[in-house]
Order: C-alpha cells, then structure tokens, then sequence
C-alpha cells in the first residue's frame, strides 16, 4: 500500500512535466501536414489543347506572385505522351491554327492590358501582337483557313447629355460630371459599371491589322463559331427593342463575317445559346430551355440546321444542364461535359441509331473532370481532381476511358510526404425524407475515440454544387484538428431541376433543414464534439449561416461572410435587378415573403458569436448588408465583429493574402469560442 501511494505521489509530482512536454510536443510544426505557406506554391493547370497532327500539347499554367499578391499564367507545351513538358510563353487560353503552324491566345500587350498575340509554332518561334485594342478581348477564334481571328470585345457607349455648361473660368478646377445611369443593369460584381457599352464580335486578319466590328447595337454577342466554309459566325444574345427587360431570354444568330448581316435562328421563348457548328456545316447544335419562373431548370440539347429550321430536342428528358458542347467528326453524335451528383464526367449523346437520343457515360468515377479537346482520332486531353489530389493533365482514348494517363504533376512536390484529410461520402434523409448527399473530411491521423470540433461549410449560389475536387482550404482546416462538413442541400445543381427548384419562394427556409440534417448525421457518428459545432459560407452560404444562427444555437461560433440579411433592401441594391423574380411578389405589391425569408427578421432569437466578413467593392451581396446585420448583432450585445476585406469584390479570397487572412481569421473566430466539454444541449439549442 506505500509503495502504491509512492508511485502515485511520483506520477502526481512528475505531471506538470509531462503536460508541459505533451504542449510543446503539440506546438511543434507539424511538417507532415499542409500548411498555410504551402498554399503560396501550389500550381495550377487548364485548357489543354491538341495540336491538330495529335503530337503535342498545349495548357495554361498558373501560380502566385508571392511579391505582387496576385496569381499569373503562362502557357505550356508537352509531347503527347507528357515528354518534354517546358516553358512556352506567358499568356493564357492558347488556341491552335487549323494547320497547327501558329497558336493564338491572350497576353499583356500594348498600348494596355490584354491583347490578342499570334506565335509561330517552328524552330524561330516568331511572335507577334495582333491586335492593339483599348479594351480586353476574348472569345478568340481562328477562322476555318486561318486566315482571320474572331474575338469579342466592349465597345463603349457612354451616356451623356448635351447639356451646356457655363464656361470654366481660366484655371479653375470643377468637379468631374456625373455618370448618367439609364439602364436597368448598370454594374457587375467583379467588372464594375456596365452601361457603358456591349460587347461586340471583331474579325482582325491573323498577321495583325485593324480589327472590323461585325455585330453592333444595344446588345451584348456572346460567343462565337465559325462555319466550316468561314462565311459566318453563330453567336448568342438578345437583339429586341427591349433587351434590358427580357429576363432568361436569349436567341442563337448568325452574322455574315462579309456584310455584317444578322440573322437570328432560333425564336423559342427562353434562353437559348451555346451554338456549335456540326463538321459539315449543315447543323447547330445549342442548349436552352422553355422560359419558367422556376429558380432553376436544367438545360437541354437541341439540333437544329444551320438555317435555323427543324429545332428539335435531342436529349430527351435527361435532367442535367450539358456544357462544352462538340461533335463527333462524323456528326453522329455530341460529346459534352456534366455534373452529376457532386462529380463531372463526359458524356456522348448519340443522333442516330438504336441509341438515338439516350445519353451516354462515356467517363465514370468520383472526380471532377473537364475535357477541353478531342481529336479526330478520338484522343481526349482534361485536367482531373479528386478530393485528395489538385487538377492535373490528363489524357485517354475514347475507346478505353477508364485509362487516364496523367501527364502532369505540378503539386506534388509540394504534397509529398504531406498526410491529408480523408473525404468520406454520407447519404442522408432530411426532415422532410428528402434523400441529400454529402461529404466530410477527416484530419490526419485520424483518432474515432477523439471527439473533434466540426466545420460545416455552405456553398453559395444558390444553385451550385460542392464537388468532388481539391479544396486546400479544407485540407488546411483540416491540418489543424476540425472536422469538415459540406453538403449539397435541395436548390443545389448536379442533382436535376426539382431538385434544383425545391428552393422556389422558400430559401433560405428548407434547405437549412438538410444543413441540420447533415451536421446530426455526423455527429452521430461519435467522432465530433457536438459542443463545439461552427458554420460559415459566403454568398448564399452567408444566407444560410446568418440563418441557422437565428434559428439553432447549437453552433459554438459562426462566420457569415458577404451574406444577404435584409430582401427588402438587396433586390434592388444588388448588381442586377433579376433578383426581383425570385419572389412570388414584388416587394411593393407584398413585402411578406422577402421578410419571412430575410436573416434580419430573426436577429433576435441570435445568441451565437458571429463574424462578418465581406470585400468593400462587393456589388453582389454590398457591404450594407453585412452592415446591418452587424449593426443589430451589436446592438443586442452578441458577440461580433467586421471584417471589411480590402481589394475584394464578392467573396474574401481573390488575392493570395487574402485568402490566407480567411482561414486564418475563420479559425482564430472558432478557437475563440471553442466551447468546453460535456455540456448539457439546452432546447433552445434544438429549434
């Protein structure tokens, strides 16, 4: 019994020691996870496209400037097989000549800004600046004879009144004039003011010259194919006399690249655009759907011909909205990308045949893949990422698409001997049955007896859809011993149009449900601290925060960042007046249902600490209204504070440091207000 009571005594006296040793064992860097600073040399891929021989390819690379917080690009060349991957030029969104003698694509160039270049593909290597324009151009096409490059561009048209002005007095400094806004659409979140011109379709010869506008008008043209012959360019937009008040409508026209005539192809009542010219020329394939109030329709494929006679669906009742159109060389069939599910894979589409109109998976599997081109031969170049590996370039036969051969690995120096998180898939029922899919990560090293704190994080939109890629931003959260929760509730895309439109007239009420359910599914697994609960999302996902914080308190810490609070207020104050239709009534006819569904109206039920973050050139979701949620926070004495991010439009992680402040801030918020253990959930806490 002494020598028991001894031991015990020397275990008591030896403890400080030893926790003093297990706090510094934990404070120690951590050189097998990610890091904050690793985040500065990740690297990124796109757009790789084939030479026209099928020899070669070329992609965009990116990276951070770590000394003028921004991100650049250059394009890259590599063999076919991945051989000889190296340094081309510094631009981005190559694009090869028919001939594959020349590649077009966009760079800083002179007088300012991004210009159109041409670089000779032979031993020399020539390259020459095309176009010396005042605005940005994009869109950039090669003619079928690669003669000529098409590109879009904004030509300028300001209001101004032809008012007369006393004259200045020699000398004297008066105020500028102010701008004179007219149109219903005056801005855009991450461009600014808009009215003060559209956007145009411009042909330059491919050797340099005066670029010659095709298309004019108070009317933007998007896009642009050429016809095989090179006598035309499809392009969509809307052209009436009322074009600001056409809401989800657009057409497909086609202008004669000779005399500038527009013609239009297609009249149906809804948006209709994305026009591909069939090899041969005789068709065009496009995507669109019938006009609805509904939030969100997925779109369809249709065919028509190239006189814009015969539109006819071709997809069938398949529910999810197709992109990256192409055809087959033989115009059989249509390849096209999709999200499905949480994932992207390639799809074909057969025109004829037994087949005929029944889509196709032609890719499988849980990754997010983007196919850019598709040679005759039927070798397919992309970039894939998975939840555990970022995008790099991929290729594979069409015949054998399970074999993707990764021709890039621009990461992994930088992720070797990294552990990351593991993602693990839940399908779960919400309050109302309705079956929701979603995904946690785990931190490395990952201990089931530990009970770990919980991030649930909201995607904004609200009609996107979380995917199945690389999120460093996770990884890093998860580095540092949370738990990561994401799920697509219902009005997320990826899952079909009534999934999509279960929002109508009710977000951000029912989808808050399956946020709930999701956060309950986990934390019946045992591994997670359900005291110290945290919520943040930005755009839509800072709706639904401030939302949950006014309906649950069983988060220990919330981040609501660039959020709608007040409907009432944001309709008509954000950078585009579409929002009014997301309502059932206009807010002057009936203000009901903008209160009901606003945050603001709950404001005093909240007792969570919650955080703002929003950019102050946000024009989107604008910085009223995280001010006014801020405000009543405040006033009622619950934790909060503001972060009024600089350089930022919508969204808080643009610039490289500010994305860095982000996570740092989101977790120094949390850490904050980490609950302690085992304390009883109070039914305030159930709402």
């Amino acid at each position: 019994m002494l020598r028991r009571t001894h031991a015990i005594a020397l275990l008591f006296a030896a403890l400080p020691a030893m926790l003093a040793a297990q706090r510094a064992d934990q404070e120690k860097p951590r050189t097998d996870r990610v890091t904050l600073e690793n985040y500065l040399d990740l690297e990124t891929v796109a757009a790789p496209q084939l030479s026209p021989d099928g020899t070669q390819i070329i992609y965009t690379r990116g990276w951070i400037d770590k000394m003028n917080d921004r991100r650049e690009s250059a394009l890259w060349i590599m063999n076919v097989d991945g051989s000889r991957n190296r340094f081309l030029v510094k631009g981005s969104g190559a694009k090869w000549s028919p001939s594959g003698d020349r590649i077009a694509y966009v760079a800083a160039g002179e007088p300012k800004g991004s210009q159109v270049f041409v670089r000779w593909m032979d031993a020399e290597g020539a390259t020459s600046q095309v176009t010396r324009v005042e605005q940005s151009p994009s869109a950039v096409a090669w003619s079928p004879d690669g003669n000529r490059l098409s590109f879009s561009m904004l030509v300028e048209e300001r209001t101004n009144w032809p008012i007369k002005m006393p004259k200045a007095p020699a000398g004297a400094k008066w105020t500028e004039g102010p701008r004179i806004v007219e149109r219903l659409n005056y801005r855009r979140d991450r461009t600014g003011f808009t009215d003060n011109g559209y956007r145009q379709i411009f042909v330059v010869p491919a050797v340099g010259g005066t670029p010659r506008q095709l298309t004019s008008g108070p009317h933007d043209a998007t896009g642009g194919d050429w016809t095989p012959e090179g006598g035309s360019i499809l392009f969509s937009g809307q052209r009436s006399d009322n074009t600001e008040y056409q809401w989800r409508e657009s057409d497909v026209f086609s202008v004669d690249v000779t005399t500038g005539a527009v013609k239009q192809l297609t009249t149906r009542k809804g948006p209709d655009g994305n026009p591909t010219v069939s090899p041969d020329g005789r068709r065009v394939a496009y995507t669109g759907y019938d006009w609805s109030t509904d939030t969100w329709v997925d779109s369809k494929l249709y065919v028509m011909n190239i006189d814009g006679s015969n539109p006819h669906l071709v997809s069938g009742d398949w529910d999810r909205s197709p992109s990256e159109i192409r055809w087959t060389p033989d115009g059989s069939a249509l390849y096209f990308m999709a999200q499905d599910e949480g994932a992207q894979n390639l799809y074909q589409l057969p025109l004829a045949g037994p087949s005929e109109g029944k889509v196709q998976p032609v890719t499988r599997g849980t990754h997010m893949l983007t196919v850019s081109d598709i040679s005759a031969k039927g070798l397919a170049v992309g970039t894939v990422t998975t939840p555990t590996k970022p995008a790099d370039v991929i290729a594979f036969d069409l015949k054998t698409p399970a074999n993707f051969k990764q021709l890039t690995a621009v990461n992994d120096d930088i992720l070797a001997g990294k552990k990351l998180g593991e993602t693990h898939e839940i399908r779960y029922a919400s309050k109302d049955g309705l079956k929701i899919q979603g995904w946690y990560v785990t931190p490395p090293d990952f201990d089931p007896s530990r009970k770990y704190p919980l991030q649930l994080h909201i995607h904004g939109g609200p009609h996107s859809m979380y995917g199945v890629g690389f999120n460093f931003g996770w990884q890093e959260h998860a580095a540092n011993d949370y738990v990561i929760l994401y799920v697509n509730p219902r009005g997320s895309t990826g899952y079909g149009s009534t999934f999509g439109n279960a929002i109508k007239y009710d977000y951000p009420n029912k989808d808050f449900d399956d946020l709930m359910a999701g956060v309950d599914t986990v934390v019946a697994k045992g591994f997670v601290d359900p005291q110290n609960l945290f919520v943040t999302g930005c755009s839509g996902g800072g709706v639904l925060t401030a939302w949950t914080v006014g309906h649950t308190d069983r988060f220990a810490a919330a981040s609501a960042n660039c959020p709608v609070i007040d409907w009432l207020s944001f309709v008509g104050t954000t950078d585009g007046a579409s929002w009014y239709y997301n309502f059932e009534k206009l807010p002057w006819d009936d203000p009901t249902e903008h209160r009901r569904r606003s945050p603001l109206t709950y404001v005093g039920n909240v007792k969570t600490p919650t955080m703002l973050m929003t950019g102050v050139n946000d024009l989107r979701t604008p910085m009223p209204q995280t001010e006014q949620f801020y405000s009543a926070l405040k006033l009622r004495k619950v934790p909060t504070a503001m972060l009024r991010m600089n350089d930022e439009w919508h969204g808080t992680t643009s610039t490289p440091s500010n994305f860095m402040r982000t996570q740092l801030y989101l977790r120094y918020w949390f850490d904050k207000y980490k609950r302690p253990g085992d304390r009883k959930t109070t039914a305030s806490e159930n709402r």
